[in-house]
């Protein structure tokens, strides 16, 4: 081996799993519905492997089937791990052909660990003084790193040797299996130590030394003064032996029997038959075209099928801009560019109190700039102040003709008014993109979509502003480090934009849902989120110390029906009271194996049994307290006396909005305290608040997707929905259908849209099986169309892998296909209710376009769209114009969508929430 190139070693097994998790965001699979994530995001990774490394020994590790020599030690090693998702054990045996045929030696040896073979074959080259490098995202590994083995994060690009161990773990490389022995390990079910965390490892490890050391010393802990040390030395004996264990699971061998030697592990040269053959299986076309064509090697095209290929080969030019005649001429470049990519630097993430201490543009790809002026650290060099900088911009940020293109540019939006700047202009939005072409991704955010779709790992936050408590401002961050994040900002957020806008493109009803409904939105939920609402903290401060009153008496009572004093936040005592103590029915176990305190379990025993209905009212009040009523008055933003929540557009999968700061959607509606809190938002003095709410939107969308003629009918004769259904199914007059009948007649209703089972169904209506099937067949028998939508729907999923709105927004399943039949059930149910939930959500976003377009027009702040919540808006509206605004808001919410039954819209008025509601 030439000791100049080092020795490779591929963790095949930490590749596999963060591929897979990785290709998730996109649900990748071939035409005929084989998942093929994993397989692309690995193909990109060997290849640019490969090529990164073309002249260097290197091996590629995976972990064997079957158990390893610590099983045989711990049996309970592992024992917690989920088993492997069926999507990616599917893709396990054609990623190691792959890997073959791209001539990569493969090692899987029996018995032991991929990170035991690693370690072998790293100790053997540092005996021959070979360099080293491990290509691993596997945290334990850190204990193989010297001076001649470094490991590398190829997916971060992060290279960590010996200083980089101390630096991220706060010990050496040779008290790593110290550190996690102490500690133990979730993941893998090492014990560890009971009680110690990071904090106490670290400083018992760098305050007397490894666990030997510790046992010799046990008289000296008491000296450290973490928490808990008087007790450590009593705890450690009891536990000596079980932190060896640990140590000795942790512990990576380095002795393992190998067949291949060091020198024969070298690149070999590509099986094309056999790759193509993969390729081909799993539709790469790209990849089959390229290696077709005898371009393996050079070809590095982005590709619209495989998600994230391989990063395009583009040199970046960034700019850091502290001279005015630069900057000039940068605007003169912005202002002739059809359309530019726009950041802001601030120094918070709240809206309302951030200020912009730098901004960043982008006009090509690799081509940027960041143009500092708030940058106040010690030895910072003179920057254009903020007066010049946004006072030449401010033209060009207000000129809607001057298109631009951000990340998320709803929050510069908000932060530019704070400078008295109104962004115009924005023409597109890549978190919405990103969001519009599969909403079921689960980020949107610049980092993970840059890794998504352009193979890109950008530079974090973290990375120059360090992380918790000591994190930097970004004012605080000095511009060597600041510019080049910034203007990547924008460098990606334009090749982002090409990248998703072409995606858009291809598929009109989407780019539709994009033009039409989410880009119009943004600028409407910014008004919102800078207008806020107006709250009476003295309610709530009141209605705080009877919670704390009422909390005091359940736990009282608890105790007395338990017999003993516990801690009712506990899990563990909790259920040490309810399981072993008073023996109540185990319902469902934790992953562990520990009888479950969950929610839903407590919500069932409460049914029954007197404690877990108190703990499930403590957990309820509590909850109000800590979310609403302690927390409400200390938001109140001084700047305007008002409460300022965050919509976002681009999180539920649905298209619903959520908010966040505070959560408007979860305050409660059906119980008193919940109606209390909402009693406390108010409008101005002469104003009152109006509550315009959709009547039954799902169920009315329900009636017009499945055509059903009975439930069409009932809507436009203005029927009670649920009491002509109660009708139908239990085949009496309407006047003669009882409240009892209704009431289950609306659990029908509602269950069938959410996809409810007849189990389901019995168990919401406290009745049997037998007889909630027999309700469901009724239904189905009244109304037929029901049924059909439903089949339809089921097979239009299955065939095409999503569902649709009524304005064409998808809902894409990963789990239509699965051999999972509780996945493949849920997603099914999802199917179902996706297309009227999604309908709802389009329909409200429609609707707040058009009405705050006609406020717009109106001069004189005598309406003000304050909140939306679910299928609800909120508005304050001045006394005299009530009756003519409120007949305007419901027509133009009525005329959001054209349904074959009527949309019907009702609104209360009241001088509080609860009232108008």
């Amino acid at each position: 081996m030439a000791s100049s190139n080092p020795l490779i070693l591929v963790d095949g097994s930490s590749y596999l799993y963060r591929a897979f998790f990785a290709s998730q965001q996109a649900d990748l699979r071939t035409s005929t519905g084989l998942p093929s994530g994993a397989v692309r995001v690995m193909a990109n990774m060997m290849r640019s492997l490969r090529k990164q490394y073309p002249d260097c020994h290197v091996a590629v590790v995976f972990d064997a089937k079957g158990k390893t020599f610590r099983d045989d030690i711990y049996p309970e090693y592992k024992a917690t791990r989920a088993s492997m998702p069926d999507d990616l054990r599917s893709q396990v045996a054609p990623i190691h052909q792959m890997i073959k045929a791209m001539g990569f030696p493969f090692l899987m040896v029996e018995g032991v660990e991929a990170d035991d073979v690693i370690g072998t074959l790293a100790r053997q080259a540092t005996e021959k003084q070979l360099p080293v490098l491990i290509s691993t995202g596997d945290k334990d590994m850190a204990q193989l790193v010297s001076d001649h083995v470094t490991l590398i994060d190829t997916m971060k690009d992060v290279k960590t040797d010996r200083e980089g161990v101390i630096e991220k773990f706060g010990v050496p490389p040779e008290l790593i299996i110290d550190y996690l022995a102490l500690m133990g390990d979730k993941v893998d079910n090492i014990p560890g130590m009971t009680g110690v965390g990071e904090k106490t490892a670290l400083a018992l490890l760098q305050g007397i030394g490894s666990i030997d050391e510790i046992a010799a010393n046990l008289d000296k802990v008491a000296a450290l003064g973490f928490r808990g040390s008087k007790a450590f030395a009593d705890k450690f004996r009891e536990q000596e032996e079980q932190v060896r264990l640990s140590y000795v699971l942790a512990t990576i061998k380095t002795d393992v029997a190998l067949e291949q030697s060091l020198e024969e592990l070298q690149l070999g040269p590509i099986d094309k038959e056999a790759l193509l053959a993969v390729y081909r299986e799993y539709e790469l076309r790209n990849l089959i075209k390229e290696l077709e064509s005898g371009g393996a090697e050079e070809s590095e095209a982005e590709s619209d099928e495989e998600g994230a290929a391989p990063a395009a080969a583009i040199e970046t030019d960034y700019r850091c801009i502290l001279d005015e005649a630069e900057f000039d001429e940068w605007l003169a470049r912005l202002q002739a560019a059809p359309l530019f990519a726009f950041d802001t630097e601030t120094t918070s993430l709240d809206y309302m109190e951030a200020r912009v201490v730098g901004v960043s543009f982008a006009i090509e790809p690799g081509k940027a700039a960041y143009v500092p002026f708030g940058h106040d650290y010690l030895g910072a060099p003179m920057q254009l102040t903020e007066a010049v900088v946004l006072g030449k911009l401010k033209p060009l940020l207000e000129d809607p003709a001057r298109l631009k293109v951000g990340q998320n540019l709803k929050y510069d939006r908000n932060v530019l008014l704070n400078h008295g700047i109104e962004l115009q202009g924005i023409a597109y939005d890549t978190m919405l993109e990103s969001y519009v072409l599969n909403s079921t991704a689960s980020r949107h955010d610049m980092d993970s979509l840059a890794r998504r779709y352009l193979n890109v790992e950008t530079i974090s936050f973290e990375d120059i502003a360090g992380k918790g408590v000591k994190q930097l401002t970004f004012n605080q961050i000095e511009l060597e480090q600041a510019a080049p994040y910034a203007a990547e900002d924008a460098d990606i957020t334009l090749r982002l934009h090409q990248t998703l806008w072409g995606k858009l493109s291809a598929e009109p009803g989407l780019a539709k849902v994009f033009s039409e409904i989410e880009l119009p939105l943004l600028p409407v939920l910014a008004r919102m989120e800078r207008l806020g609402t107006t709250i009476e903290p003295k309610l709530l401060h009141q209605q705080s110390q009877e919670i704390e009153v009422r909390l005091a008496e359940l736990e009282k009572q608890a105790h007395e029906l338990a017999g003993q004093e516990f801690n009712l936040s506990s899990p563990k005592q909790l259920g040490e009271i309810l399981f072993t103590k008073l023996g109540l029915p185990i319902i469902k176990k934790t992953p562990k194996g520990a009888p479950s305190t969950a929610e839903e379990v407590l919500a069932e025993l409460a049914e029954t049994y007197e404690l877990p209905q108190l703990l499930m009212e403590h957990r309820g009040l509590a909850k109000l307290k800590s979310t609403y009523t302690d927390k409400l008055p200390l938001m109140i933003k001084p700047q305007t006396g008002r409460v300022h929540t965050s919509y976002h557009q681009a999180v539920a999968a649905t298209g619903r909005l959520s908010s966040t700061d505070p959560n408007l959607q979860n305050i409660p509606v059906r119980n008193e305290q919940g109606r209390r809190i909402r009693q406390a938002f108010i409008p101005c003095a002469g104003y009152k608040l109006v509550a315009a709410d959709y009547s039954q939107i799902e169920l009315r969308i329900m009636a017009h997707l499945s055509g059903d003629k009975g439930l069409l009918t009932a809507f436009a004769e203005g029927k009670d929905i649920h009491k002509a259904t109660a009708a139908e199914v239990f085949g009496v007059a309407l006047d003669a259908v009882t409240s009892d009948m209704r009431r289950s007649a609306k659990a029908i209703n509602f269950g069938l849209i959410y996809g409810m089972s007849a189990f389901g169904l019995a168990k919401q209506l406290g009745i049997g099986r037998a007889e909630a099937q027999k309700y469901m067949d009724l239904y189905f028998e009244r109304y037929p169309g029901v049924l059909e939508y439903m089949e339809r729907t089921r097979q239009q999923a299955d065939a095409q892998g999503y569902v649709e709105t009524l304005f064409g927004r998808r809902l894409y399943l990963p789990d239509i296909k699965s051999r999972n039949a509780g996945l493949r059930k849920a997603a099914e149910r999802a199917a179902i209710n996706a297309p009227m939930q999604g309908t709802a959500a389009d329909i409200i976003k429609r609707a707040m376009i058009n009405v705050d377009g006609w406020i717009r027009g109106i001069e004189d702040e005598s309406i003000r769209m304050l909140m939306q919540v679910h299928d609800e808006l909120v508005f304050e509206i001045r006394e005299e114009k009530l009756e003519e605004y409120i007949a305007l808001i419901k027509e133009k919410m009525s005329g959001a969508a054209e349904l074959y039954v009527p949309l019907v819209v009702e609104a209360g008025t009241g001088d509080n929430w609860d009232q108008a509601h």
